[in-house]
């Protein structure tokens, strides 16, 4: 998924228009950017955090020439999945994108599995937890 296509959907989700969808998508990432620039760590509950991780200089070649070159030390930005965002990767089911539940979705409710995509994901946004 693009930026494009996540502002899309986002907007067609929260009746905004794209223009004022872009400019809030925007705002998240410039607001995760700016925290990792100052060294803090973003944590979004349910779907992973970000932080900085620092990388030890080290030797490296140059694959043209075969030549050893001193990599220097660098500040790297890091991802790491939360629980449920792996869970949802790992059970292979397509993320549902309207508010109705899938058949799928319908049994695992009535097998007292955990809370579903379209729950997680839908509704007004105070409901949410992101």
């Amino acid at each position: 998924m693009t930026k494009a296509e996540m502002v899309e959907k986002v907007s067609s989700k929260i009746n905004l228009t794209k223009k004022d969808t872009e400019r809030v998508v925007n705002i998240v990432f410039g607001s995760i950017i700016s925290a990792l620039a100052k060294g803090d760590k973003v944590e979004l509950r349910g779907f992973g955090s970000f932080r900085v991780r620092s990388r030890d200089s080290r030797d490296g070649r140059n694959p043209r020439t075969g030549a050893t070159v001193q990599i220097p030390p660098k500040k790297v930005p890091f991802f790491k999945a939360g629980k449920e965002l792996r869970e949802m990767v790992d059970n292979d089911d397509p993320v549902v994108s309207s508010g109705s539940l899938s058949s799928d979705e319908e049994s695992a409710k009535s097998s007292g599995s955990s809370q579903s995509v379209s729950e997680t994901f839908s509704g007004p946004p105070e409901e949410n937890r992101y």
